[in-house]
């Protein structure tokens, strides 16, 4: 560093004026000037370079260190404040979230219990500030189970924590003269426009490489929306989902109300028949442009899965091409399946590590998930129904309790919570004290809560404005390691345990010697609760057998694109984001993933009654009136093809016969 400066202070004190009438003097001054250029380059990134090379320094005395101890026949200290001593120790944890439990106060009772499982992390330069460094971290515990995929950060840090660097992204997004949803519409205005200008699709395609790769790349995700729920747009949209519009009324309680999206279903349904009633996914064909060709996208995704089973890559690219040429995620629901097949057996055949978490992706905010949700909920009636029977089942029984505790596994938002909060409030006598506990996944980064504890402010914000006490409970770690102990149940609570659909994601017996699901289903017989509310998906594609699997998952998946079709418009965004981020991840874990990393493990519903009996519960007769209350909104306000039905003591949902969702009440026998 002194010699540059030594070079640059010459070169200033030189007389140029010598040189200025010289046939030469351009040529010296352009000289003069590069040299000028490159000296200040060079002195702005030294300091860079000084902390990079203090970095390789400290790697190397690690590398040697750790010889040292092998020749010792000592294990080398594996925590991060002996990995990475002579880094900045200012750069701390927020929270406390390196821990195995902490506590936050913020004036409200919140309790946080989150797995050590920091193992894995990488420090990447930020070249939009030369003294910036930031540290991705996987979280992946030493079995290699499913974490939460969600955001490493959350949108106000990377604000707070890069305030120079990156401006295209920060400004961008921040900039009062294009809102978010601005830059939403003109990205899938662009993507639709590149759609049209090519009749088969084929300017779209030649990106799904680098669409792949955001896909799969977890933590890495440019966008980063600034909706927040303290947002009033915001707020008023969680209200239009989530509550019951005009208090409570037996003829249109807040999961059965007339919606906007109700009527295009209908007129979608007198414009004419789907097709295939007869309970079975019509064959995937597509007639094609040239000539009337027929593409059986059924048949060749098949073809490929055997390729690809069979390690042949040259057939399996051959096929994988024909299927390209023809799909696209926003053609029909045919061409959707066999976009988002042929990209799950492509990543199989790459061998790319895809995300493990069942819902979404990194830089997916919880009002665009709600957005593409409240879409959903209007066309399909599974998750409001679901939801609908859930809470009415557990308003019934805590009709005089004072204390009300839910055990929830698989919160995630919690948006089955806001309307059952609503009603506990309007209770003849009083709202009872709710204390909900929040179970997820531990998503990946330095804040493995975060996404819970999001769920835990807005549910609080509903509590406070319904005037409901309220207490919340988080844990975030792998579910069959949960204690008794970490669930603080008070027998003097009436204790709600609630698993809508996410038993699934819980490993089984053929990956795991103590199986994991026996495991949890124990932990919940322990808690000995009033009620146990389950809801499975009934799937039958979780056969260790890939090509079974895939013959299993294409009809499973068939029938929901099949139904997106008849009640959503083709181009409708919220139904893109809900395939891309919900189906389509759900799919390419079902195809691309083996072991612990396959954590799609539906069974039937009889399957799941056999574990619950052996167990030791007993199933609780289904209320009849809240059936015929579910029966009657469907009828009346969904596709005609939708389908309600009882067995045994089991609500039944599907489509067009098909069986897909399934809902039983249990208590401790």
């Amino acid at each position: 560093m002194a010699q540059l400066h030594y070079v640059q202070n010459k070169i200033l004190q030189t007389d140029l004026k010598s040189t200025m009438n010289s046939s030469k003097s351009l040529s010296f001054q352009l000289i003069h000037f590069r040299i000028l250029v490159t000296i200040q380059v060079h002195l702005q990134l030294a300091p860079a370079w000084r902390e990079i090379q203090q970095i390789v320094d400290c790697l190397a005395l690690q590398a040697a260190e750790k010889s040292f101890y092998e020749v010792l026949g000592q294990k080398y200290p594996s925590s991060t404040d002996q990995l990475y001593p002579c880094f900045d120790q200012s750069i701390e944890s927020p929270d406390g979230y390196f821990d195995g439990s902490s506590s936050v106060d913020s004036g409200n009772s919140y309790t946080i219990t989150s797995a050590d499982n920091l193992v894995e992390s990488n420090w990447i330069y930020d070249q939009g500030e030369s003294k910036s460094f930031s540290m991705q971290s996987s979280a992946i515990d030493s079995s290699g189970y499913a974490f939460l995929l969600p955001d490493s950060f959350s949108e106000r840090q990377l604000v707070e924590s890069h305030p120079h660097g990156n401006h295209e992204i920060i400004d961008l997004e921040s900039s009062p003269s294009v809102s978010p949803k601005q830059t939403t519409d003109a990205a899938e205005n662009a993507d639709m426009n590149r759609r049209h200008t090519s009749p088969n699709g084929s300017s779209r395609r030649k990106n799904h490489q680098r669409e792949d790769s955001d896909d799969l790349e977890e933590g890495r995700s440019n966008k980063h929306s600034v909706n927040y729920a303290g947002d009033s747009e915001s707020l008023e949209m969680y209200d239009e989902v989530l509550l019951c519009p005009g208090g409570i009324r037996d003829s249109k309680s807040c999961a059965l109300r007339d919606s906007s999206g109700n009527g295009a279903s209908k007129k979608l349904q007198q414009n004419g028949d789907s097709g295939g009633s007869n309970g079975k996914p019509t064959r995937s064909k597509k007639q094609g442009n040239k000539g009337g060709e027929i593409v059986d996208f059924w048949g060749l995704l098949t073809q490929c899965a055997q390729a690809v089973s069979s390690s042949d890559q040259r057939t399996a690219n051959e096929l994988l091409k024909q299927i390209r040429q023809h799909c696209s995620q926003f053609g029909d629901g045919n061409q959707r399946l066999a976009h988002y097949f042929a990209e799950a057996l492509e990543a199989r055949l790459a061998g790319t590590r895809v995300s493990m978490h069942p819902i979404v992706s990194n830089g997916t905010s919880a009002i665009d998930i709600l957005k593409a949700y409240k879409v959903y909920i209007t066309a399909c009636p599974f998750k409001r129904m679901s939801n609908f029977f859930a809470n009415r089942t557990t308003m019934k029984l805590a009709q005089k309790a004072p204390r009300l505790h839910i055990i929830d596994f698989g919160i995630l938002y919690g948006f089955q919570w806001p309307c059952l909060i609503q009603r506990l409030s309007e209770r003849p006598g009083g709202a009872p004290k709710l204390r909900i506990t929040g179970i997820e996944l531990p998503q990946s980064g330095f804040r493995p809560t975060e996404r819970v504890e999001e769920t835990g402010r807005r549910l609080e914000n509903y509590c406070k404005r319904f005037n409901v006490p309220f207490e919340y409970n988080v844990i975030a770690q792998k579910w069959e390691t949960i204690k008794l102990e970490d669930l603080k149940i008070d027998r003097d609570e009436l204790t709600v345990v609630n698993c809508l659909f996410r038993l699934k994601n819980i490993p089984d017996e053929t990956v795991a010697m103590n199986n994991p699901r026996d495991t949890v289903l124990k932990l919940i017989k322990k808690i000995n609760p009033d009620l146990f509310m389950q809801g499975v998906v009934n799937g039958t594609y979780n056969a260790p057998f890939f090509v079974t699997r895939f013959r299993e998952a294409l009809y499973h998946f068939s029938s929901l694109f099949d139904m997106f079709d008849v009640n959503l418009p083709l181009e409708d965004p919220e139904r893109l984001r809900y395939e891309k981020e919900v189906v389509g991840k759900e799919a390419m874990n079902v195809v691309a993933c083996e072991g612990l990393e396959r954590i799609e493990r539906p069974e039937t519903y009889k399957q799941w009654q056999v574990r619950n009996l052996r167990a030791g519960f007993r199933q609780v007769p289904l209320d009849q009136e809240l059936v015929q209350k579910v029966k009657k909104a469907v009828k009346s306000e969904f596709h005609k093809d939708f389908v309600v039905d009882v067995d045994g003591q089991w609500l039944l949902q599907g489509w067009k016969g098909r069986i897909i969702y399934a809902l039983s009440c249990w208590e401790p026998a």
